[in-house]
């Protein structure tokens, strides 16, 4: 295993790392966004371009300060799709939405209002969600984005089948959005693979230095079938992320049930 793929320890001199790096970001994200208001009325490629600048800031922050990089393997996607991913923590979200060139996601309504952020967010082509409509929410999603792709096409849009992050070694039961999604749209699925958690946990706070990898999975095309997609994403995405958890030093636990769906979350091997 090459050097720098497992995570490194966590010092004190990491921690000072760490409260760099927020202070950073803090005075970049406020500098960047309020000097690329006037991008907006450009629309969603002038939009796109900050949100790409400030994207790729953050990257570069967390080499220079956390001594964290990411590698990127399989082919990240360049036409309209669904990006379905293992969502570990904030790197994954950054790496995906860096290797893309028009990343979109779905967001809640009341995030889109927040001044600044909400305006990019609304200009870069995030979706809004209203949850208070249940089901209907998902169709009211579809609707749209067949409405984007057939005006100025869609983009990448990134989606996290378990609906929230997870811990290294943990697994949640997959939600249906992406077969609703991709059964009203017909897009094709990519399925995303991660280790991120490794590296930076969920809660944000203790990041470690080393390599993480983020690996975009083969296509998954309208040939599967609508009642096979969400066996076969999973399948696809928790294999392959075990994989490179176990890369970075994860021992997995066996299964807590007979199909395997909630495990214990496992531990760094020394």
């Amino acid at each position: 295993m090459s050097a720098g793929a497992r995570p490194g320890p966590l010092t004190p001199l990491q921690h000072l790392r760490n409260v760099l790096f927020y202070l950073h970001i803090a005075v970049a994200t406020l500098v960047i966004g309020l000097l690329g208001l006037p991008a907006l009325r450009q629309g969603r490629e002038g939009a796109n371009r900050i949100a790409t600048r400030w994207i790729g800031h953050m990257v570069w922050s967390a080499r220079v300060y956390l001594g964290l990089t990411c590698e990127i393997r399989g082919t990240p996607p360049s036409d309209d799709c669904i990006v379905a991913a293992k969502h570990q923590c904030f790197w994954d979200i950054l790496i995906i939405a860096h290797a893309v060139p028009r990343r979109a996601f779905i967001m809640k309504r009341e995030v889109m209002r927040v001044p600044i952020m909400g305006w990019y967010a609304w200009k870069t082509g995030c979706i809004p969600i209203d949850r208070s409509k249940g089901r209907n929410a998902m169709a009211a999603i579809s609707t749209t984005i067949n409405q984007r792709r057939a005006a100025e096409g869609l983009g990448q849009l990134i989606i996290y089948p378990e609906g929230t992050r997870t811990l290294p070694g943990q697994r949640r039961p997959y939600k249906q959005g992406v077969a609703t999604i991709r059964a009203g749209t017909g897009l094709p699925v990519v399925p995303v693979a991660v280790n991120t958690g490794m590296f930076w946990p969920r809660a944000g706070w203790g990041i470690r230095s080393g390599r993480a990898v983020v690996e975009f999975l083969p296509v998954i095309g309208p040939d599967v079938p609508a009642e096979g997609l969400m066996p076969r994403l999973e399948a696809e995405i928790e294999t392959h992320s075990d994989r490179l958890m176990a890369e970075a030093g994860l021992v997995l636990t066996a299964p807590d049930d007979a199909d395997g769906t909630a495990r214990d979350q496992g531990h760094l091997s020394s």
